[in-house]
């Protein structure tokens, strides 16, 4: 299915350790907001569930839910959560993105 979008199990395992943390359910919500350097920009919150219309995905038992006017724009993704010497951050890899910038978190369609 080319909407189904994936967590990645490092994604997984930290959206989990920090719902763990703050003693919230262990749910990802992924949204797209206008803005950023590319024209649109990703958002990540911890959810305390999903909508009835939210695209639901699992990973590990941790769940990643969209909202329907986002996954138009992230249809196929995978988030992933990447550490590196720039530091720690969730990152989409989308492949409806025609453009991206350096931040990693804004994209263009």
């Amino acid at each position: 299915m080319p909407d189904t979008l994936t967590l990645t199990p490092a994604a997984a395992e930290r959206v989990a350790w920090i719902a763990q943390k703050q003693s919230r359910p262990a749910i990802l919500r992924l949204s797209v907001e206008g803005g950023g350097c590319s024209g649109f920009q990703y958002k990540f919150d911890l959810s305390d569930g999903a909508d009835a219309d939210d695209s639901i995905s699992e990973t590990d038992g941790v769940k990643l839910v969209v909202d329907p006017i986002s996954l138009d724009l992230v249809a196929g993704s995978t988030v992933d959560f990447v550490e590196s010497l720039g530091g720690a951050a969730f990152r989409v890899e989308n492949p409806n993105a025609a453009a991206g910038c350096g931040c990693g978190t804004s994209f263009g369609i």
